[in-house]
């Protein structure tokens, strides 16, 4: 038996490394020999075939060339030289490694082998010139067969630099609109929301605190009819329709519903859009709530003129014929012991008609208010004294409770006394059955007096509250309405509030005055 020693394997791999190189060098030599003829191939080609095309290559301003299966350039025309800034012999020698930039090199020589596969190629990348500057190309390869054998590849350069920076120019422009777009459309007055066919798709900041939401992602996937009042639904869909067939709609007034289930006027507007490639809704809301209170006071204060008009109007025309009937029946009582029941009775309803008439001229005649530093406990106490005698007759007592210091007020004492004989009057009147009226009188912040009437009385119905105030309104039989109508006027004059709450246990009136707002006596009218 041989014994093998380290000699031997030493010799052997030697031996096997030597005869590895020799198969290589013998299989690149194969090759190169198969490019060197497919080169000459290519040669022939160009000249017996493309030659007759020379000068349809000459008038080209896109370089039309050859490469063979080492990538080396054959140029076909004059473009070549001005798109690459090499002659035709140093073009010649230059190859995809040497021509395109380092950034494009990788995906510039795939293409190339996949030309070489027989797969046409159009693909953008960019140029080093020979002067050093850089030029973005559109290139199309496209392989030679000649016998079935793919010797080579045509190639069509397309300088595209200025396109490109054109291009470029167009895109930042487009996304600098966006940008200006978006900014404007999320610093919106107006909530502006994207929807497609079925869900919100985008909303603004604006939206988000509208519909009373933490954060966008709380409105994005849901639909708009989540947010839409009952009572709308109907049109609301009809108006979808309109708008998902390509038709604008205007702002149109509806009740929305925020989150937490509270609902607010608003009016909505919706135009058809693209968003993210696919139609859409794009709509805007709009908040009207403090418009539609501005329109109530507008209408409040219109209909406060046309009573006043009315008022100086009737007062006038009946207040003369009214003096000569009351001297008349004075006549009468001094003189006729009979029918005395009937005098009464009429004498008593011209007191009412003189009533309401200077209730109408106070409501008509221009106020003149005479401000003056005053003690306002005074003024309560004062009222409490004259109203004490009426509510002790039917059972009632009025406590005040000064919950806090209480400094001077500027106002108009007799004025004052007015609107708050006429709220206890009332307070009385709602409790047949006797009971307790508490006035609580405080200061919040020490720049508002805050003065609360609350009473035990049957209370006003809810459907009757917003209209508590309005002339010729009134919940108590015979009355006018117009004693809380000309209370409210006397504290807006005032700069001060008047608020009414109300149910089946009795009524809160609340009265806030400003604190020594302008110091000193003066009048205003």
């Amino acid at each position: 038996m041989n014994r093998i020693t380290d000699s031997t394997v030493g010799e052997f791999i030697f031996n096997h490394s030597i005869q590895e190189r020799n198969l290589k060098r013998e299989m690149d030599s194969s090759i190169s020999s198969i490019k060197k003829e497919k080169r000459k191939i290519l040669e022939n080609y160009i000249k017996e075939k493309l030659s007759r095309y020379n000068p349809l290559f000459a008038s080209d301003s896109d370089a039309i060339y050859i490469m063979d299966l080492d990538g080396y350039f054959i140029p076909l025309n004059p473009a070549c030289s001005l798109l690459f800034g090499y002659n035709e012999e140093q073009f010649s020698q230059m190859t995809y490694m040497k021509i395109v930039s380092l950034d494009h090199l990788d995906r510039a020589l795939s293409y190339f082998y996949k030309s070489l596969e027989g797969k046409l190629q159009n693909f953008d990348c960019q140029i080093n010139h020979k002067s050093g500057k850089i030029l973005d190309v559109n290139i199309t390869n496209y392989p030679i067969v000649i016998n079935d054998e793919i010797v080579g590849v045509y190639g069509v350069a397309k300088d595209i630099t200025q396109i490109k920076r054109k291009r470029k120019v167009i895109s930042d422009e487009i996304r600098q609109r966006e940008e200006i777009y978006r900014e404007i459309v999320e610093h919106s007055p107006d909530a502006v929301i994207i929807s497609g066919k079925d869900n919100i798709l985008f909303a603004n900041d604006t939206a988000v605190k509208l519909f009373g939401v933490s954060n966008k992602a709380d409105l994005i996937g849901k639909t708009m009819l989540d947010f839409i009042h009952p009572s709308y639904m109907e049109v609301v869909k009809n108006r979808i329709k309109e708008v998902e067939n390509g038709k604008p709609v205007g702002f149109f007034e509806q009740i929305l519903i925020r989150n937490d289930g509270s609902s607010f006027d608003a009016e909505v507007k919706a135009i058809p859009t693209i968003f993210q490639h696919e139609p859409a809704r794009h709509i805007i809301v709009r908040d009207i709530t403090e418009r539609k209170k501005t329109q109530q006071l507008l209408l409040q204060s219109e209909k406060l003129s046309v009573a006043g008009q009315l008022a100086a109007g009737i007062a006038h025309e009946i207040r003369n014929p009214l003096t000569a009937i009351k001297g008349f029946l004075q006549l009468l009582e001094a003189n006729s012991d009979s029918n005395l029941s009937y005098l009464e009775i009429i004498k008593s309803e011209m007191s009412r008609i003189e009533l309401i008439l200077s209730e109408l001229l106070i409501l008509a005649r221009p106020q003149e208010l005479k401000f003056k530093q005053t003690d306002f406990s005074k003024i309560l106490e004062h009222v409490k004294a004259l109203i004490d005698t009426q509510a002790i007759m039917t059972n009632i007592k009025i406590n005040i409770h000064y919950l806090s210091d209480i400094p001077p007020v500027r106002c108009d004492e007799n004025h004052l006394k007015q609107v708050f004989i006429n709220l206890l009057k009332n307070s009385i009147e709602a409790m047949p059955d006797g009971g307790e009226i508490n006035i609580h009188v405080e200061t919040d912040g020490g720049k508002q007096l805050k003065v609360t009437f609350i009473d035990e009385g049957c209370g006003i119905p809810q459907e009757h509250l917003d209209r508590i105030g309005q002339p010729f309104f009134s919940t108590k039989d015979g009355g006018t309405g117009l004693g809380l109508m000309i209370s409210k006027q006397i504290i807006e004059n005032h700069n001060g509030s008047f608020q009414i709450h109300s149910n089946q246990k009795g009524t809160i009136i609340e009265v806030t005055l400003p604190i020594d707002e302008n110091g000193g006596e003066g009048e205003q009218r």
